[in-house]
C-alpha cells in the first residue's frame, strides 16, 4: 500500500473502529467503496428488484410506513413514495448539528449501507461517499429524533441533500442541497424502491454521537488521573491508600489499575517523602483514599459502553434487511435506539462522578483549612488583598451541578408516536445531545483541577513531585504561566482544556 493510499478509508462491510469514526468525522479522511462492498450491494439490490416486480406486499417497498404500513402503493407510486418519505419526515427543528456529527452521520450510513443489507443501489452510496470526499455537509436540524424506527427525522434531512432539496454547507458556506451538489459536480440521486426508507432507518446520529464522545472520554480519564495524582501531592496527603494489596483484596479491576496509574504517576515524588515520617493526619478525604474505586467504576462503565457502542459500529440498523443468501426481505426492529439509549445514559452518570470527585479535591485543597496543610487559602499570594483561585471553585461546583442534572436518563422518558404503532421510543437522540454537553462539562472540571493542583505545587519548590506529574506541569507551564499575582483564571482554564 502506497503513503497516499493508507491515508484513504475503504469501505468493505467490516465494523468501523472508534478512531476511523473520528478520523472522517473531525479530520476529513478520505473515503472509498471496497470491490466487496460493491458486489454486496449489488446483490442485495437484486433480491430487492425482484420482490418489487413480484408484487408481494413487502414493507419499505410497495407500502406505506408506520402507522400507514397496511396501504399498499401501486409500482407506478413507488418512487414518489420514496421522495415523499424524506420530504415528509424531514421535520425536525433547532439549530444544526455540527459538522463533525453529520460526516459521522454519513460515514455509518455509508458503511452499514456497504454491509448488503439495505438493498439500495451502487448509485445511492457512491453519491453519499461524494458528499463527504467534497465536505458537503447537510443542514440537519438538531432536535427531532426519538431513537426508535432510527433516527428518521435527522436522517431525512441528510438524505433530502442526495436528491438535490433541503439545504446543506459546502467548507463552511450554506446553500440549497442542489447548489452544493452542483458546486461539487455530484448528481443528484432519484431514490428508488426501498431506498428512501433504508437512507432514514438506522441509529447514526446516536452511534455518531457516541462514538466520538468515546474519543473525548478516554483523554478527559486519563487527565483526570493525572489530576488526581497532582492533587494528592498537592494537598501533601499520603499514598498507602495506593497499595496494591489492597486494591487486590477488592477485586475490581478498574480501581486496582487506576491505582497503579497513580503510584506510577507519583513515583520518586520529593513531596511524598518530605512528609512521609512525621505527618499526623491518620487518614485524607475520600476523594483522595477512595479516588481509586470512584474512577475505576466509572472507567469500568465506560469500557462496557466502549463495547456496545463498537458492536453497533459494525451493525445493520436497516429495516428491512435483506438476506441474498435466502432470497429473503425480514421486517424486524433493528432501528431500535435502546442499547445506545441505555449506554450514553451510563456514560453522563460516570462522567458526573468523574467530575464531581475532582470537584472535592479542588475544594480541599483551596480550603486553608489548619488540618490541610500549608496553602495559603484559595493559593492567593497576598490572601485577602487578592483571592486567588476562589472563584475556580465556583465554577466547578457550577459545572458539576449541571452534569447532576443531565445524569438524569433519557431512555426511561417514553413518548409514544406513529398513532402508536411505535408506542416505545428509546429517546438516545435526548442522551447522545446530553452527553454532549457533560462531555464539555467534566472537561472543564478536569481542566480546574489541573489548574489548582499545579498551582499548589508551585509553593512546594524546590521540591518536586513525581516524574509523570512533573511531566503534565511542564505541558501546563508551557501554555499558563505562573500566578504570580491575582489574574482572571479563564483563559488559564481554557488553555488546559486545550491539552485534554
Amino acid at each position: 500500500m502506497t503513503e497516499d493510499e493508507s491515508k484513504v478509508f475503504q469501505f468493505n462491510g467490516d465494523a468501523l473502529s472508534g478512531p476511523q469514526v473520528v478520523a472522517i468525522a473531525r479530520e476529513h479522511l478520505p473515503v472509498t467503496i471496497g470491490d466487496d462492498a460493491m458486489q454486496a450491494i449489488a446483490k442485495a439490490r437484486t433480491t430487492v428488484e425482484s420482490r418489487f416486480e413480484s408484487g408481494v406486499p413487502t414493507y419499505g417497498i410497495n407500502t406505506g410506513f408506520g402507522a400507514l404500513s397496511t396501504k399498499t402503493i401501486s409500482k407506478e407510486e413507488c418512487t414518489v413514495l420514496q421522495l415523499n418519505l424524506l420530504r415528509s419526515h424531514a421535520a425536525s427543528v433547532g439549530n444544526p448539528l455540527e459538522e463533525e456529527l453529520v460526516r459521522g452521520m454519513m460515514a455509518l450510513l455509508a458503511a452499514s449501507l456497504c454491509r448488503g443489507k439495505s438493498g439500495v443501489r451502487e448509485v445511492v452510496v457512491t453519491t453519499l461517499v461524494s458528499m463527504l470526499n467534497n465536505n458537503v455537509v447537510p443542514v440537519i436540524p438538531s432536535r427531532g429524533s426519538v431513537g426508535a424506527s432510527g433516527d428518521l427525522s435527522p436522517l431525512a434531512h441528510l438524505a433530502l441533500v442526495l436528491c438535490g432539496e433541503g439545504e446543506a454547507f459546502v467548507d463552511g458556506k450554506r446553500m440549497s442541497g442542489q447548489e452544493a451538489l452542483d458546486q461539487c459536480d455530484i448528481a443528484k440521486i432519484v431514490p428508488q424502491e426501498k431506498e428512501g426508507l433504508a437512507l432514514i432507518n438506522g441509529t447514526h446520529l446516536m452511534c455518531a454521537t457516541a462514538a466520538l464522545a468515546l474519543s473525548d472520554i478516554a483523554s478527559i480519564c486519563e487527565h483526570a488521573v493525572i489530576a488526581t495524582a497532582m492533587s494528592i501531592d498537592a494537598a501533601k496527603a499520603t499514598d498507602t491508600f495506593l497499595d496494591d494489596r489492597i486494591h487486590a483484596t477488592r477485586g475490581q479491576s478498574g480501581q486496582r489499575t487506576v491505582a497503579e496509574a497513580i503510584r506510577s504517576l507519583l513515583e520518586g515524588s520529593e513531596i511524598l517523602a518530605s512528609h512521609a515520617e512525621d505527618d499526623p493526619r491518620v487518614q485524607d478525604p475520600y476523594s483522595f483514599r477512595c479516588s481509586p474505586q470512584v474512577l475505576g467504576a466509572s472507567m469500568e462503565a465506560i469500557a462496557r459502553v466502549t463495547g456496545v457502542v463498537h458492536a453497533e459500529l459494525g451493525a445493520v440498523t436497516d429495516n428491512p434487511l435483506v438476506f441474498t443468501e435466502e432470497d429473503d426481505i425480514i421486517s424486524g426492529g433493528n432501528f431500535h435506539g435502546m442499547p445506545l439509549a441505555i449506554a450514553m445514559d451510563e456514560l453522563r452518570i460516570s462522567l458526573c462522578h468523574i467530575a464531581g470527585i475532582a470537584e472535592r479535591r479542588i475544594e480541599w485543597l483551596l480550603s486553608g483549612r489548619d488540618i490541610h496543610n500549608e496553602l495559603p487559602p484559595f493559593l492567593a499570594k497576598n490572601a485577602g488583598v487578592e483571592s486567588g483561585l476562589m472563584i475556580a471553585q465556583y465554577t466547578a461546583a457550577a459545572c458539576c451541578a449541571e452534569l447532576r442534572t443531565l445524569s438524569m436518563p433519557a431512555s426511561v422518558s417514553n413518548i409514544s408516536t406513529s398513532a402508536g404503532i411505535e408506542d416505545y421510543n428509546s429517546m438516545g437522540a435526548t442522551a447522545g445531545f446530553m452527553l454532549r454537553q457533560s462531555v464539555e462539562l467534566c472537561k472543564q472540571v478536569i481542566a480546574i483541577e489541573l489548574l489548582v493542583s499545579s498551582d499548589a505545587l508551585d509553593f512546594y519548590a524546590p521540591l518536586q513531585s513525581g516524574a509523570g506529574v512533573e511531566q503534565m506541569r511542564i505541558r501546563i507551564r508551557n501554555v499558563v504561566p505562573m500566578r504570580k499575582t491575582d489574574r482572571s483564571p479563564s483563559p488559564d482554564i481554557a488553555s488546559i482544556v486545550s491539552i485534554i
